[in-house]
């Protein structure tokens, strides 16, 4: 399953890949590129987000100045 998140403003997608984590920056235009980020395939999803904040916190800004998960879109 992939994972989105709202990092600071920038879009990161991260999915499972065997029994690691692969991170992707998605653009504005639907494309992706490697975030050129590794995580150790022993953070659970459940801790991300908070994962994501530690490595970027830098990023935050007043305007942007949280991580969160971006819901999957659900068609009705």
């Amino acid at each position: 399953m992939r994972y989105r998140f709202n990092v600071f403003g920038r879009i990161i997608a991260i999915e499972r890949v065997g029994d690691a984590w692969a991170a992707h920056l998605s653009g504005d235009d639907g494309k992706r590129r490697p975030a050129g980020l590794a995580i150790p395939s022993d953070v659970p999803h459940a801790e991300l987000a908070q994962y994501l904040y530690d490595i970027y916190h830098e990023s935050a800004t007043p305007t942007n100045g949280d991580v969160f998960e971006i819901e999957p879109r659900r068609d009705a």
